[in-house]
């Protein structure tokens, strides 16, 4: 079900938000596109942040305003200013694309004219004409398993490379030991292991915020499948975003670049290998949903053995694997149903 915002009245009062990496720009507007407050610059501190919220109450009128915050996408810079702590409670938070941002600017004839006070000026006229998307607590707790599944994947890299760097070291470390070079060797050893141990804590403190997060997402039916705990599934999620956006399993396996580059001339048609053309991190995610049934599900290892069988290579059965977790996930998330292994059983695997 989608959200939609409320609609502006004559007590509508608007704050355009325009943020950069360390500030941000506000301004305040009524409905009568009277400038009321701003534009202001502070930085992004909570600190900061109360003190303009504070400048922003003292302008309010105080008949009741609907006051809307307007806060324009910008990488994962405002993903603090969306939290519902940041800003008073009644105030509707909204999102805005900055692709429409530069359109509306463009509009106002300032499209090769990009401050601060002119994206204010966009941001404003597009809050009043009702664009923005409702920030709610489903897409928090999607940013929120995208932040701690990436945050998680670059710890996992950094320890992997870690453990291999141990290795070279502990065998340099036994080569120096008779050695003047003995205690240098062994201090880097011992480095490597306080960096180790500090990669694992943190490791483990992103699953446990993962094992939290997951249960609240329209995701919490995957770890009905067998092989899918929450790591699996979370990166799935991370890397999918809101379900709500694909129309299908099948849109979601062409974006990961999974599926077979096609050359067709003349009548005739050429299936290659993969496309590759799209989101790495959701081809990794769907190839380790597919790993995972192929490990534990029973139905998945004799469709794996099957195909096997006819001759296909590790890297074609992981793919076929990858394209049957797809739908899966998909009808799971969609009906917000368990898994149900009689409805994949090797039969209907065709």
């Amino acid at each position: 079900m989608s959200v939609h915002a409320a609609p502006v009245t004559s007590s509508t009062v608007v704050v355009a938000v325009d943020v950069g990496k360390r500030s941000v720009a506000l301004s305040v507007t009524d409905a009568g596109r009277h400038r009321v407050l701003g534009p202001v610059e502070f930085e992004m501190t909570r600190s900061a942040l109360a003190s303009v919220v504070g400048q922003v109450r003292g302008v309010l009128p105080d008949d009741g305003a609907w006051v809307k915050v307007g806060v324009e996408a910008c990488g994962h810079y405002h993903q603090p200013l969306l939290a519902p702590s940041a800003w008073p409670s009644g105030w509707e938070v909204l999102e805005l694309n900055p692709g429409h941002v530069c359109e509306q600017r463009r509009v106002m004839g300032r499209r090769r004219v990009k401050t601060d006070a002119f994206d204010l000026e966009a941001i404003t006229e597009l809050l009043l004409a009702g664009a923005g998307v409702p920030v709610t607590t489903r897409e928090l707790v999607l940013g929120e398993l995208r932040a701690w599944t990436a945050h998680r994947t670059r710890r996992v890299a950094v320890r992997t490379a870690t453990k291999n760097q141990l290795l070279g070291q502990v065998t340099a470390a036994r080569e120096a030991l008779p050695t003047a070079d003995a205690a240098v060797a062994r201090r880097v050893v011992a480095t490597d292991l306080r960096l180790l141990n500090e990669l694992e804590r943190q490791i483990c403190t992103a699953e446990q915020e993962l094992a939290m997060l997951l249960p609240a997402s329209p995701f919490r039916t995957l770890t009905s499948v067998p092989g899918w705990g929450v790591v699996r599934a979370a990166n799935y999620a991370g890397a999918l975003g809101d379900p709500r956006r694909w129309p299908g399993p099948a849109q979601i396996y062409r974006a990961s670049g999974l599926s077979p580059a096609q050359y067709e001339s003349a009548g005739r048609r050429r299936d290659g290998a993969i496309s590759r053309e799209g989101s790495v991190v959701l081809r990794r995610a769907l190839i380790d949903l597919g790993v995972g049934l192929w490990l534990n599900d029973p139905a998945a290892k004799q469709y794996a053995a099957g195909l096997k069988a006819r001759g296909k290579r590790g890297g074609v059965i992981a793919c076929a694997l990858a394209h049957r977790a797809t739908h899966i996930a998909h009808a799971l998330v969609r009906d917000q149903a368990r898994y149900d292994q009689a409805r994949y059983d090797p039969g209907r695997w065709t």
